[in-house]
């Protein structure tokens, strides 16, 4: 009887197997089937084989839109992780204030993507935000709506201040799993305070820094909502990313060229999240053997 329970435990997964297929699997096949024909409104499917993806490829809109979203990207990574991890170093480890760290830390995580659009876009309008009142102050003239760098610059602080309290969440909760066994050897050892954060924290944050860099990269090729609401992508095309683009093609009933984009948009972010997740992996295995 015990075997033959073993044997039926996996009927406990048909549910999740089920709704994973409803919610994932179904539209993905859908969105692949549309990016093997040519469909526009008001026309009838028509099959078009890999078509769709050489447009794709060879669109420069498309091919903007993904430069622009790996320097995004890539900025994120390079600031909010070690921006994360210093403020993590530098948050209490016991006391009442870290209640009170968590919690303002919270805050920015639980406001949604158009209300930061939103509060960034009143924040920095021209006429009435704060932002270009203070750097007139200073004699610089700030205009999202018409200055691509402005634009892009806000986009990015956006996205800093919202997202560098989960790196600091994550990174401080793997500080706290770190046994202090660890720290009073290297002071016996008459470690400096770099080696000990080289050679003792680093290494034991290595699993939460992978969590971080790839829950980090994947959302950021997500933006979205706040370069909409904040400059509808513009100005010109300097804050229109990959998603906005796509999204963009998909209102406009391009479904095939929408389809074969998200695609490509999907094999872009799954190959370029597993190079990161193997080469955070691998790095300093050798000196810890």
């Amino acid at each position: 009887m015990g075997q033959g329970m073993k044997n039926r435990a996996w009927l406990f997964l048909v549910p999740a197997l089920v709704l994973m297929a409803i919610s994932a699997f179904i539209p993905l096949m859908t969105v692949i089937n549309y990016s093997l024909h040519y469909i526009f409104a008001g026309s009838a499917p028509t099959f078009v084989g890999f078509e769709n993806y050489a447009e794709v490829l060879q669109d420069p809109a498309f091919q903007g839109a993904l430069v622009r979203q790996l320097v995004f990207s890539s900025l994120v990574l390079l600031v909010e992780v070690p921006l994360g991890v210093m403020v993590a170093l530098a948050m209490p480890k016991r006391g009442p204030w870290v209640a009170v760290c968590l919690v303002l830390l919270g805050i920015p995580l639980l406001i949604p993507f158009n209300v930061v659009g939103i509060i960034a876009r009143l924040f920095t309008q021209a006429s009435i935000g704060v932002i270009p009142a203070l750097c007139e102050l200073v004699g610089y003239n700030f205009n999202v709506a018409l200055d691509p760098i402005d634009a892009s610059l806000t986009v990015f602080l956006i996205d800093v201040w919202h997202w560098t309290p989960l790196v600091v969440l994550l990174c401080y909760a793997g500080l706290q799993a770190i046994p202090d066994a660890y720290y009073q050897a290297a002071q016996i050892d008459g470690a400096s305070t770099w080696q000990t954060f080289r050679y003792v924290t680093l290494p034991k944050l290595r699993p939460v820094l992978i969590i971080g860099v790839l829950l980090r990269f994947m959302d950021s090729f997500k933006i979205y909502a706040e370069p909409l609401l904040l400059t509808g992508g513009g100005p010109g095309s300097s804050t229109t990313f990959l998603s906005l683009h796509v999204a963009r093609k998909a209102e406009s009933y391009e479904l095939g060229y929408a389809g074969a984009s998200s695609i490509i948009y999907l094999f872009i972010v799954i190959v370029l999240s597993f190079i990161f997740f193997q080469l955070m992996s691998n790095i300093g295995k050798g000196e810890q053997k």
